[in-house]
């Protein structure tokens, strides 16, 4: 299903309404039309050592459980969002340390993988794949507030107007978050270029 907002005062509040009174297929309709920006909140908070899918699963179980604590339909995306951000906090406090990779002999009894850039990959798409994979880590160091907005329009595609009606920001400071997420990552970058595609 399309990440594009549904209209708030028709569809949308009729599903709330259902999926608070426990209508499953209203509330998966409601997951699944929201997964996408939820996974961008989730990508700028998330600690390193914590996986996407399990932060997805920990949100998508508190959504169900808590949707009926809902007062106002209208509020339903910054709900959500706050849901989400409280996963990722509650998942850095509960977070262990990270395995070292360079630790041979958790390498070979399979508990680590080698990291993907020392994995055999083929030709040109080995270039550009360490490069997105720079300039992801890249964005993940700015500050929340540049990075969701980034996450937002550079991986989900979404609309100045969609990130402004899910942070609830005027679209003004959308586009002002935006261009110093663009101006850091190119000073971050250097000459490297990497961030100069980021749109």
């Amino acid at each position: 299903m399309s990440s594009e907002p549904m209209n708030q005062h028709g569809d949308e509040a009729a599903l709330i309404s259902r999926a608070k009174g426990g209508d499953r297929t209203a509330q998966e309709t409601l997951w699944s039309t929201n997964r996408r920006w939820v996974a961008a909140i989730i990508m700028a908070h998330r600690p390193r050592s914590v996986e996407i899918e399990d932060l997805m699963q920990d949100v998508a179980v508190k959504f169900v459980s808590k949707i009926r604590t809902l007062r106002d339909a209208g509020a339903f995306r910054p709900w959500l969002r706050q849901i989400a951000i409280n996963a990722c906090r509650g998942s850095a406090r509960r977070a262990r340390p990270a395995v070292r990779i360079g630790d041979p002999e958790r390498l070979e009894s399979g508990e680590v993988s080698p990291p993907a850039s020392t994995r055999e990959r083929g030709g040109h798409t080995v270039e550009h794949r360490d490069a997105a994979e720079k300039l992801y880590r890249q964005v993940l160091t700015l500050p929340s507030e540049y990075a969701e907005p980034l996450l937002m329009r550079c991986l989900h595609e979404m609309s100045y107007q969609q990130i402004s009606d899910i942070l609830e920001l005027p679209v003004t400071t959308v586009e002002t978050r935006l261009a110093r997420a663009r101006r850091m990552l190119r000073e971050e970058m250097g000459t490297e270029g990497l961030a100069d595609g980021i749109q």
